[in-house]
This record gives C-alpha cells, sequence and structure tokens, in this order.
C-alpha cells in the first residue's frame, strides 16, 4: 500500500489494515511453511499462506490455488467463489 495521505487520514487507512491482523511471518512460521510444502507437495508460498493461517488460528483459508475441503493441518481450504461445504465454515 502506498501512504500518500498525512495526519489523521493516513493513520485511519493504518488503522483500517491493522483492524485485518496481519499475520507476522517470523522462523516458526517459515519452519512451519516448509513441513508443509513436503508433507503436502504444495509450492513454497502456498505452503506459507497455510503456515501463516495456522499460526493465526484460522481454520478456514479462502483461496482458488488448493484443493477445497482437503485437511492441511487443521486449516481447511475452501472454494471463496462457489458454495463451499457448511461444516468448513462452522468450526
Amino acid at each position: 500500500m502506498k501512504v500518500t495521505r498525512r495526519g489523521p487520514s493516513a493513520r485511519n487507512e493504518a488503522r483500517d489494515l491493522l483492524a485485518l491482523r496481519p499475520a507476522v511471518i517470523d522462523e516458526a512460521v517459515l519452519e512451519q511453511g516448509w513441513k508443509i510444502q513436503e508433507r503436502y507437495q504444495l509450492s513454497f508460498w502456498d505452503a506459507l499462506i497455510v503456515a501463516a493461517a495456522k499460526s493465526a488460528a484460522c481454520a478456514c483459508l479462502l483461496t482458488e490455488d488448493l484443493q477445497a475441503g482437503q485437511d492441511l493441518d487443521g486449516v481447511t481450504p475452501g472454494e471463496p467463489l462457489t458454495n463451499a461445504p457448511p461444516d468448513v465454515f462452522e468450526r
């Protein structure tokens, strides 16, 4: 994001983004990502997204890039553009 505003407006934009609770990618998340990559034969970036979701205690991950309904170490991908199985979202 490019912040072009200053003062309270820029602060409000930053606060809005922080409300999304961005995941911190630290050594533990990287290590988990590498394990997930090997275990499920995912690309590094997909595995890192799953590891970040897991570290943020997300049970469901909306993505078109992973197989919907598959259990990836407690994180279940769901298809965002179609009806995902209800049990995926009722955890």
